[in-house]
């Protein structure tokens, strides 16, 4: 490809890229920001989505699970249809498409209509993410790839922090329709600095009739099957569900098939085999691990702000926020720390996390968003210090005929974590809710006189305020007190959830030492091994 050649050969005139490589490199930031941003920006709206056209809360989760499931799939495919169609042509097609569909889902007065809007855009927007770490691999010089990686970094990390609070504003002040026509005019920009900054390349067509056939379609159904599972499952009562059941087994014979293909194929679509370069292993691991956390810190704060505290969607979206507000204080730092030892940067960054997540264990029923403060700058610094040496090193293990695939199977890692985390976070919820209050209930019992004391005052007190009807006044004091263990257990449940999410990352830290950074100066394509 014409636009990628110098790279793809190591070889740069200079330690310097154009301006026309940063034109690309900020036309990829940007379209990683409108998909990453389009995967939470809608959360914040669904309310009123489902209300306008008629949906029931189960129902309203396929807006944002649909984008999911198709994203996923479509991360991986990424590298292939950019060696199919070129990535110029992949790009805007993309980006015309991922428009299109939002303008659709804008424009929806029904459930179907706006699943397949939200379809659609994940399947293209999928696309972007990936490419624009690919196209900061390959058209800048190793001297100028931290810079590189650092905004790509940040894109990632903030557009799931900024969703919701754009997502509420826009829904509060104007419609939520505005959350899906805000990419219009975005996505028009996007369009000029891509032809202006990515020379045409060639398509090869061709290989579509030797394409990995059984590889796509054994990937598609396991991937997409899987994440349904991961994002249904609890709702559906897991296996009690035949529609579980049933895509379990749908997404077990996809990786079958996906494996056979890995060893008939000549070219298999992705490429596992980089998972043999322990490095790159490590990476994903990692990855998995942080973005399993990631999301999970990204359900539990706004279900306490909401369940406990009483905050409403905008609000929380604010508290969520604050991890992001390091990020741009350390934006001047990170290409210096970028070229630091990575391994001590991901553990600084993964004990930074950790720590902010045993902080929030000691949040109570009187907690308010104004006690995350601290924890989520710190948070905010933990992830910045993780997430920006493995960008890195996602793509520096590896050569750079491997830095798309690389891309794609790091992405893809992130996305399934954090599908993962939610799954097991909502087991785990639900189990340990019901454990504290049956251990709360324990303690309050008939043999209690302090329980019973204030009961007989409680009931005493709505007993005066219904005219002397006792017998009503006792039923209220005992629901009261049914709803104050329940806000307890879940308090109690939510320090827990934050406890097992600081112990999961301070786990990954032994696999930070497989991980081999290059030696200074080496060049870019000698990192594979």
């Amino acid at each position: 490809m014409t636009d990628v050649a110098a790279p793809q050969a190591g070889v740069w005139k200079n330690d310097t890229a154009s301006l026309q490589d940063w034109i690309a490199v900020i036309a990829g930031a940007v379209g990683a920001l409108i998909a990453s941003l389009d995967i939470s920006i809608v959360n914040s709206a669904l309310p009123q989505i489902q209300g306008e056209i008629g949906a029931s809360g189960t129902e309203g989760t396929w807006i944002a699970t649909g984008y999911l499931v198709s994203e996923v799939v479509m991360i991986p495919l990424a590298a292939w249809l950019t060696r199919v169609f070129g990535l110029r042509n992949l790009l805007l097609t993309c980006v015309v498409m991922f428009t299109l569909f939002s303008v659709q889902c804008g424009l929806s007065h029904s459930l179907t209509a706006i699943i397949i809007g939200r379809v659609g855009q994940g399947f293209f927007g999928g696309a972007l993410i990936p490419t624009a770490q690919t196209i900061v691999r390959t058209r800048l010089p190793p001297r100028q790839l931290p810079v590189g990686m650092s905004i790509f970094g940040l894109i990632v990390l903030l557009g799931p922090l900024v969703g919701p609070v754009i997502g509420g504003w826009l829904t509060e002040n104007w419609s939520w329709q505005w959350c899906f026509f805000l990419n219009l005019p975005i996505a028009v920009g996007l369009v000029a600095l891509l032809l202006i900054g990515m020379n045409k390349d060639k398509s090869n067509v061709r290989d579509l009739v030797h394409a990995d056939w059984l590889g796509i379609a054994g990937m598609t159904v396991g991937l997409s099957c899987l994440t349904v599972v991961l994002e249904e499952g609890q709702r559906q009562l897991w296996f009690e569900s035949a529609e579980i059941r049933w895509l379990t087994l749908a997404s077990a014979i996809g990786f079958v098939l996906l494996g056979i293909a890995q060893a008939i194929s000549p070219r298999p679509v992705i490429k596992l085999r980089l998972l043999l370069n322990k490095s790159y292993a490590a990476v994903i691991g990692i990855i998995v691990v942080v973005g399993m956390v990631l999301y999970g810190v990204l359900y539990v704060i706004p279900q306490f702000l909401s369940g406990i505290a009483g905050d409403n969607a905008e609000q929380a979206g604010r508290v969520l926020f604050l991890s992001g507000l390091p990020a741009f204080m350390m934006m001047p730092i990170l290409p210096a720390m970028l070229k630091l030892d990575l391994r001590l940067t991901v553990i600084a960054g993964l004990c930074c996390f950790a720590v902010s997540c045993f902080m929030d264990t000691g949040l109570t029923a009187a907690s308010s968003g104004h006690d995350f403060l601290w924890t989520q700058l710190l948070r905010g610094a933990g992830q910045i210090l993780t997430f920006m040496p493995l960008n890195q090193a996602s793509v520096g293990a590896v050569g750079m005929e491997d830095a798309a695939d690389a891309a794609g199977l790091y992405n893809m890692a992130r996305n399934l974590g954090g599908s993962m985390g939610l799954a097991l976070l909502g087991v785990f919820i639900d189990r340990q809710t019901v454990a504290h209050v049956q251990s709360i209930g324990a303690s309050v019992t008939a043999n209690s006189p302090l329980a019973q004391s204030q009961i007989a005052a409680q009931a005493a007190g709505f007993a005066s305020q219904s005219g002397g009807d006792l017998a009503s006044g006792q039923v209220q004091a005992l629901t009261q007190l049914g709803g104050t263990v329940q806000i307890q257990a879940m308090v109690m449940t939510y320090g827990d959830c934050f406890f097992v999410l600081g112990v999961g990352l301070l786990f990954m830290i032994p696999l930070v030492f497989l991980l081999r950074p290059p030696p200074k100066g080496a060049p870019q394509s000698d990192m594979a091994h």
